[in-house]
C-alpha cells in the first residue's frame, strides 16, 4: 500500500483546498409567476412545472 514519504506542507494543503469553492445555485425565472426558481423543478410560489399545475401553491 502506498504511504506518503513526507508530510504535506500547510501551504500545499491550502492551495489544494482553495479549489473547494461552493457555487451559487443557477436560478431561472418562472414563466408563470416570474419568481426565481431552480431549473427543472416545480415552482414553489405558484406550483407549476412546464406551465402545468403540479402541486398546490405554498401561499
Amino acid at each position: 500500500m502506498a504511504v506518503p514519504k513526507r508530510k504535506k506542507s500547510r501551504s500545499n494543503t491550502r492551495h489544494r483546498r482553495a479549489q473547494w469553492k461552493a457555487t451559487a445555485p443557477n436560478l431561472v425565472e418562472c414563466p408563470t409567476c416570474r419568481s426565481k426558481k431552480l431549473p427543472h423543478v416545480a415552482c414553489q410560489a405558484c406550483g407549476t412545472y412546464d406551465r402545468r399545475q403540479v402541486i398546490a401553491p405554498s401561499a
